[in-house]
């Protein structure tokens, strides 16, 4: 390190450098609100589903005809952990599962192989299969959940309205998708007496036939004329009900309309389609994810410009209200780490100025805006956002990327105060610190190497952490053998006492200490190896838990009833549940999910998948206090009112989800 000083040549290039610092404050300042913001980072789902269905099926002919002949194929798939099957009369769902191993930019393709593999066999299933069909499309986050509850207005007219609103949202930059929550599909019911018809001799598939041959869409061919060509079409498509019951059909013989021996009336799907309800009443809710590389902040206050503006022009009765706020999150994230950064500042002031005084500490706080300046951009480049992984790891690097400045200061104080010149007194610091402070620095790297080149989930999730702290520690070197000196160089002074001044009350204090120890040196090993052993005592004591708990309100109810369990029971189950929250003063709101799983409002969720017999519940609590009372609460009441289901009550947890 003795061939280069970069102290020296920084201190013969001080306009350059004061442009650099200059520079790299601005950039850092607007790379800073440029970053996107998320609340988790971004890893890959390595789980494919895989649906068929084969109506009037039994359970055993579903399960060897379909299941099996599915899984066998499957089983070829490159990378494959395990699959996972389940069966019930006419219905398959199988999920393949990747090994963690498997790299990301693998996944696709295996997915796409899935696809064909479960192509070339198509042919061999049973005549009547419907699909197999696939989803893979996991990562999708709906950090901004609206919910519409209507008062005097059908669910078509609310829909009519909501459809609307979706459209408009559409438009809002960063906005990727919007998926529809809660609404139910219109049908036309043609209802007759079976046995009314049998006694007229009309046979109820040809009556079947008749009404699809009336409604079918046919070509009718084209008009050509000299100068341009008119497509014909045929009418008497059905437009209304009316025009249903005006149909007429040869039945023996006889001219029979449809009015006379059926009843014709527009509903929704029976039994009902997943369903969704806000703080106990039906609802229609709008999920709205955002692109990748957005933030989460902008399209939060964007998507609420925009609400507003349309909530403005709903009609009175119908009301919107917000059941998941990402951007809330994130913000408040945001603020902590804002709050602890200049906390760290205080603090290492405050510490600098008490062990080396006011300007040497002044010198080391100020590396920590330079430091963290050239961080940001470098994170931006590398497409790093701010998200609880990366804030997390500026946190701990904040600890970790002052150490080489306050090196760096201490030698030049030490060196001042024996008569060296400022200059002479920072090349030395350069000659003797530089190669060991990049040692130390790569060997603190290093304890993050595993993290940084797991290659699982749980490894993608937390690869921030290596990314970031890698690059704070490296950045701080720089700027401890670049910057420093020249801070150093303007802010120390030359101490008036001499070098060979008595110790102050601190150092006396542990130059006492540190001669006694080596004075008593069997006995201060002895005592650290006491140390050692009672902490590998006490390790198994601790709690085993690789991601702490979330510390967001909200509070995840499952509902789990018999497998033959109807949509219906779901419906009564759930209502069950709100009467409980209903009323409850830990309750902020909650939001209920009936036949499906809440969908993915919050990264590391586990999905549920759609089933008649399944109900969830996203309870919001006042704070974090109140979602451990509310916890113990409605564990207790649902063991109690609910003796029959499957309950499962639990907060929100960090990570990948493990099922």
């Amino acid at each position: 390190m003795n061939s280069l000083n970069l102290s020296d040549w920084a201190l013969k290039h001080r306009s350059f450098i004061v442009f650099i610092m200059a520079a790299v404050t601005l950039a850092g300042i607007a790379s800073f609100f440029s970053l996107g913001r998320a609340e988790d980072p971004p890893f890959t789902f390595r789980t494919m589903i895989v649906q068929a269905g084969w109506p009037g099926a039994s359970m055993d002919d579903t399960l060897q005809q379909v299941t099996e002949r599915l899984e066998r194929k499957l089983q070829e798939t490159r990378g494959l952990d395990f699959l996972r099957s389940y069966t019930i009369p006419g219905q398959t769902t199988i999920f393949v599962n990747l090994k963690g191993s498997t790299r990301p930019s693998e996944v696709p393709d295996i997915w796409y192989q899935v696809r064909k593999n479960i192509g070339d066999i198509r042919g061999t299933l049973p005549a009547g299969v419907v699909g197999p069909g696939f989803n893979d499309d996991f990562g999708d986050t709906f950090g901004l959940i609206y919910g519409f509850t209507a008062d005097g207005f059908s669910q078509r007219e609310l829909r009519d309205y909501v459809e609307n609103i979706r459209s408009r949202l559409l438009q809002v930059p960063d906005v990727s998708k919007i998926e529809l929550l809660g609404a139910q599909d219109e049908q036309i019911y043609v209802e007759f007496s079976t046995q009314e018809i049998a006694g007229l001799g009309i046979d109820r598939g040809a009556l079947i036939a008749a009404l699809r041959a009336q409604n079918a869409v046919s070509p009718a061919g084209a008009l050509e004329t000299g100068q341009e060509k008119i497509s014909l079409r045929v009418s008497g498509a059905f437009r209304s009900e009316a025009d249903l019951l005006d149909v007429n059909f040869l039945s023996n013989g006889r001219l029979v309309r449809l009015r006379d021996i059926a009843t014709v009336r527009r509903g929704y799907s029976d039994p009902p389609q997943p369903m969704f309800r806000v703080n106990g009443k039906p609802a229609i809710g709008l999920a709205i994810a955002m692109r990748d590389g957005g933030d989460i902040l902008a399209l939060g206050r964007n998507v609420k410009r925009a609400i507003d503006e349309q909530v403005a022009n709903l009609p009175l009765g119908i009301d919107a209200a917000l059941v998941s706020d990402q951007p809330v999150v994130v913000r408040t994230a945001i603020s902590e780490f804002t709050e602890s950064l200049w906390q760290a500042i205080a603090i290492i002031m405050a510490v600098s100025i008490v062990s080396l005084g006011f300007r040497p500490g002044a010198v080391v706080a100020l590396s920590i805006p330079l430091t963290m300046a050239i961080v940001f951009p470098i994170m931006e480049l590398l497409g790093i956002d701010l998200q609880r992984i990366s804030l997390g790891a500026l946190i701990i690097a904040l600890g970790l990327l002052v150490d080489d400045a306050m090196t760096t200061v201490d030698v030049m104080t030490s060196r001042l105060a024996a008569g060296d010149s400022k200059d002479h007194a920072a090349s030395y610091a350069y000659k003797t610190l530089a190669l060991p402070m990049l040692t130390g620095t790569f060997v603190t790297i290093a304890g993050f190497v595993p993290i940084g080149f797991a290659r699982s989930a749980a490894g993608e999730y937390t690869f921030s952490i290596f990314a970031v702290v890698t690059i704070a520690l490296i950045v701080s070197w720089f700027v401890a053998v670049l910057f420093a000196p020249l801070l150093g160089v303007w802010l120390l002074k030359k101490p008036s006492k001499p070098a060979d001044a008595p110790p102050n009350f601190v150092m006396r204090t542990f130059k006492s200490i540190l001669v006694g120890a080596m004075r008593l040196r069997w006995i201060t090993i002895a005592a650290a190896l006491a140390c050692f052993v009672v902490a590998l005592l006490a390790l198994p004591y601790v709690p085993r838990q690789f991601f702490p708990a979330s510390d967001r309100p909200e509070l995840v109810v499952d509902l789990t009833l018999p497998q033959n369990a109807s949509i219906f029971a779901s419906e009564d189950a759930s209502a069950k549940l709100d009467a409980m929250l209903k009323n409850d003063p830990d309750v902020a709101s909650w939001s209920t999910y009936v036949g499906r799983g809440a969908i993915r409002f919050y990264l590391p969720l586990d999905v549920k998948l759609a089933n008649d017999f399944f109900s969830q519940a996203v309870v919001i609590a006042k704070d974090v206090p109140a979602r451990e009372r509310l916890q113990a609460k409605l564990e207790k009441a649902l063991a109690e009112q609910m003796p029959s289901a499957v309950t499962r009550v639990s907060p929100l947890e960090l990570g990948p989800p493990v099922g």
